[in-house]
């Protein structure tokens, strides 16, 4: 990819000497940073603006192994195959007319990824703004030159864009605004052959990259995307487009409609770190504020000083952090008495720390010093959060001061400005060179500051071996059951499958009469459950098919000549022991496009449509892996037990996540698994009710 990044030379194809066409503007974009070979080609000018304008791409000089491509779409497949016979390494195609416009296009689009992979030439793009260095001052983009008018703005944030224009409006925004730099912004179109992975990769190796934003409307590699974010040491922050595809009206079992508003890509975007972004500012400002504090910070550094000259302000702050999962720091003894000598002796010291008294008596630089000193030293505070009102000269403050505060403490700052539109404007512009994240808008500072906060270290990855595989007989016994049955396995198969990989399943069995169900109801103890079963059929409750609460040998005997009768010759009688317990979960499997199998992990029953909890992981899942899935879950205080819940056993719960991805690993015909309920019975969970849904390989 360095070709793409740092070419020695770089050949404009479909360079214009019209000052209003693209065709211009890569070239006078070029002109003003790129200090390689720059190559004009068209056969329609002899020179353009002092350079020499070549006929042919075959007609270049050496050095050149990156090319601009800019001509009509029909044009491209001819022109790129020059290129690759002229050894040009890579092609930045900005042409639009591919898969975007029709059908058309797309079969353009293939003939291209034909020549890219006959020939090697690497494709960028089509359809595509293509890259913007402002480190480097290397604009390869036929974006208006007007962004040069202030000087492109270098930083430590690389953005991804899969949208070409929204690239641009992406770096005129910041270029005009000044509030950020940038290092690179990468529009990549169509990706035809270079993806948000390829990109990545060159990224998150990158020096001059602090931070990673992208806007992705698909990740076609999942696995390989997770891979790369797992191993990143630098912060990645995301932002889908297209998560309301309606794919829960095609889902099959409870599980799939789960995945369906786009839960699955959440899940594993978590599971490896990523911090997913839901607009596109905010996903800039999550971006800036990780590239000031990259660092992962202890566990459980939540405790933040609020600083203010408002008490309503430090009020409403106080509610944003704890709504964002952190905590209002508890002062100390010596912190109260150092904070006590600024105030004035009717004020008592307290967190939100209200300055505007000690400012009325000592002056804001006094008092300002003072608090800062006072909380950088408290042992019980992790972060500051600061308010700041710009609008004079005595409004001004020492920031740098502020800031070397914070680094020697370890504890990173943030602020919150009000004041006059150009002298906040300068605040912010120097608080950029100083690293230090401030905002207009408070809400915005504490949702950076939570998101730098909460960063964990990701779960030790270890080994993801297959246990219930390791025995011949059982897998064996797996692929006869698996290779026979395809569709929608009944309740008693699935549960089969489950028991051999050593998921706890509810005692049952399948009975044939009235007697059988009054001897086995003896046997397994009242109350008991009945149920029918019929192929393929899902949702037993509402065809009238489940009998609850059977406490009697008469009953049982009563219920299954119902049953029976309802399932005719088409199905069977399941009698299974009742499970009473709190609370009931889902567990469940997917396999999703972008990601393969992926493990769910809910809470089930009434509780399941009030809270909508549920969270996804891609498998396969390690021990500590399922512990942080589970710990995803909004809804932990019924985990732990709360009023009256019996507190679930989370190894057992994991032990249960694990086997489920092995599962779907090791069998790759397995389509979905829905575990519904998981009814948590003493503190272990046991699968009630369960449907497997396989499909024939291949399919």
């Amino acid at each position: 990819m360095e070709f793409f990044f740092k070419p020695r030379g770089i050949a404009v194809i479909g360079a214009s000497a019209n000052p209003v066409k693209g065709g211009y503007f890569i070239l006078s974009n070029l002109m003003k940073g790129f200090k390689g070979g720059i190559y004009a080609v068209n056969p329609a000018y002899p020179a353009i603006d002092g350079l020499p304008c070549f006929p042919s791409v075959l007609d270049v000089p050496d050095p050149v192994d990156l090319a601009i491509i800019f001509v009509p779409a029909p044009l491209v497949p001819r022109v790129l195959r020059e290129c690759a016979e002229r050894g040009i390494k890579g092609a930045m195609i900005e042409s639009g007319g591919f898969a975007e416009s029709g059908e058309e296009g797309k079969q353009l689009q293939d003939r291209i990824i034909a020549i890219h992979r006959e020939t090697g030439i690497r494709i960028w793009g089509p359809n595509c703004m293509g890259l913007v260095d402002a480190v480097h001052d290397f604009v390869f983009s036929f974006v208006l030159p007007a962004i040069w008018e202030k000087g492109l703005d270098s930083g430590n944030v690389s953005l991804v864009v899969q949208s070409g224009m929204l690239s641009a409006g992406f770096l005129i925004d910041i270029m005009s605004n000044g509030i950020m730099g940038i290092s690179k912004v990468c529009s990549i179109g169509n990706k035809a052959d270079v993806n948000e992975c390829d990109i990545l990769e060159y990224l998150v190796s990158d020096s001059n990259t602090g931070a990673i934003g992208l806007y992705l409307e698909s990740i076609p590699d999942g696995p390989r995307f997770m891979n790369l974010c797992r191993c990143s040491q630098k912060p990645i922050v995301v932002l889908r487009g297209g998560k309301s595809r309606k794919g829960a009206e095609a889902a099959r079992s409870h599980t799939a409609s789960l995945a369906g508003n786009g839960a699955v890509i959440s899940g594993a975007l978590a599971q490896v770190g990523v911090i997913e972004a839901f607009d596109f500012k905010q996903m800039m400002d999550l971006c800036r504020s990780l590239a000031d504090y990259p660092q992962i910070l202890p566990k459980d550094s939540r405790r933040v000083a609020i600083l203010t000259m408002s008490g309503a302000a430090g009020i409403v702050s106080a509610d944003f952090i704890e709504q964002h999962g952190l905590l209002v720091a508890e002062l100390a003894g010596p912190t109260v008495d150092a904070l006590k000598k600024i105030y004035p002796g009717w004020m008592p010291v307290s967190n939100p720390v209200d300055l505007w008294p000690a400012v009325e008596l000592h002056g804001r630089k006094k008092a300002y010093s003072a608090a800062f000193q006072a909380v950088f030293a408290e042992p019980n505070v992790d972060a500051i959060l600061f308010h700041s009102f710009v609008g004079g000269p005595a409004s001004r403050m020492d920031m740098s001061n502020l800031v070397e505060m914070a680094r020697q403490s370890g504890k990173p700052l943030f602020g919150w400005l009000m004041g006059k539109r150009s002298e906040a404007h300068q605040f912010q512009m120097d608080a950029r060179e100083l690293k230090l994240p401030v905002f207009g808008e408070l809400y915005r500072a504490v949702e950076c500051m939570a998101a730098v906060l909460s960063r964990e270290a990701l779960p030790d990855p270890g080994s993801r071996e297959m246990p219930f595989t390791e025995s011949t007989s059982i897998k064996d016994r797996l692929e006869k059951m698996l290779t026979v049955e395809t569709g929608t396995l009944d309740e008693f198969n699935s549960k089969q499958i489950l028991s051999l990989c050593n998921i706890p399943v509810v005692e049952e069995k399948i009975i044939s009469s009235a007697g059988e169900a009054n001897k086995i109801a003896d046997e397994f103890g009242f109350p008991v459950v009945l149920k029918g079963l019929l192929p393929a059929e899902i949702h037993k409750t509402e065809l009238g098919l489940v009998r609850t609460g059977i406490s009697s040998a008469e009953e049982a005997g009563s219920a299954f000549n119902q049953l029976h009768q309802k399932v005719s010759n088409n199905g069977s009688v399941l009698i299974q022991k009742q499970i009473q317990g709190d609370p009931e979960l889902i567990a469940g499997l997917i396999r999703d496009p972008q990601f393969g199998p992926c493990v769910m992990c809910g809470f089930g029953g009434i509780l399941a449509e009030v809270m909508a909890d549920s969270v996804f992981a891609a498998a396969p899942l390690n021990k500590s892996e399922a512990r942080a899935l589970i710990a995803r879950l909004k809804t932990q205080k019924l985990l732990n037990g709360f009023r009256g819940f019996t507190a679930v056993d989370r190894e057992a719960l994991a032990d249960i996540l694990v086997r489920l991805g092995d599962l779907a690993v090791a069998f790759e015909q397995i389509k979905e698994i829905d575990i519904n309920p998981l009814i948590v019975h003493e503190g272990r969970p046991i699968a009630v009710d369960a449907t497997i849904i396989v499909d024939k390989i291949g399919e």
